[in-house]
């Protein structure tokens, strides 16, 4: 999982142009819900956690991506959005930064994560006949 993370990054990485990061927090035998207390500790508009799947499922070499709009300690579930299978076999690096940086884009501007916010990016690659990487610029959402 450590190593879908790089590529993942270097694909996300462009797309956040005009973003400003907060420092990076590496964790072991972590949760998704150590990403609400650590973006309420930093005051974090939002928080994106990258969590290797758990040995003995069937992709266990993937990553799932979990964004939280406004994290804070009591944070349900349905308040996070998932991309998930980003491997080689699954979701390819491109495609998952081309989601990824969609709803962080759309949880700006909606003030919102989860259930209440739509991945329609599918609907974008689609439409598009070139890469993901070209098919969605920022436009300011």
């Amino acid at each position: 999982p450590a190593r879908r993370a790089v590529p993942l990054l270097q694909a996300l990485r462009p797309r956040l142009q005009g973003w400003r990061l907060a420092p990076v927090v590496v964790a072991l035998q972590s949760r998704v819900a150590l990403g609400d207390e650590i973006g309420e500790i930093f005051d974090a508009e939002m928080v994106v956690m990258l969590i290797g799947e758990r040995p003995g499922l069937s992709s266990p070499d993937s990553l799932g991506i979990y964004l939280t709009y406004r994290p804070r300690v009591g944070r349900s579930d349905a308040e996070r959005n998932c991309i998930s299978n980003v491997r080689p076999g699954g979701l390819d690096f491109e495609t998952a930064a081309f989601k990824l940086h969609y709803l962080m884009e759309n949880a700006r501007r909606l003030q919102l994560s989860g259930v209440d916010l739509k991945d329609d990016s599918d609907l974008l690659l689609a439409a598009s006949s070139t890469s993901p990487s070209l098919a969605f610029t920022d436009q300011g959402l």
